[in-house]
């Protein structure tokens, strides 16, 4: 699977005092190829067989990716904090703090795809 140009147009498009950041979290979870893209709720939104996560522009002051039933995943990735009713909220406020949550977020992704595989 792959991102759509929708998100490709999107991210070329959108005015965000963070895009770079928006453009690093994009990047990581497109990276996984089993992992198809589109615009959805206002912002860039991933899935594997069922929604997995969507980032949210509205906000300014730093890049939220909501993952919408985070409580199906598996370990503790360190950049997710409880939202209630079984999602999550990763929040990046830098670069720097992207990159510190590659792995982690990588591994968010595929933990997702074993779930629903299972």
């Amino acid at each position: 699977m792959s991102i759509s140009e929708k998100i490709t147009t999107f991210m070329t498009t959108i005015d965000h005092p963070l895009k770079d950041v928006m453009e690093k979290v994009v990047e990581i979870i497109s990276s996984n190829p089993q992992i198809s893209g589109d615009i959805k709720w206002g912002g860039p939104s991933f899935k594997y067989k069922e929604d997995m996560a969507t980032l949210n522009p509205k906000i300014k002051n730093y890049v939220i990716v909501v993952f919408h039933k985070a409580a199906l995943l598996n370990g503790n990735y360190g950049f997710l904090e409880d939202a209630g009713k079984g999602k999550a909220y990763g929040k990046f406020y830098s670069l720097s703090d992207v990159l510190k949550n590659e792995n982690a977020l990588k591994q968010a992704v595929e933990n997702w795809i074993d779930v629903m595989n299972k």
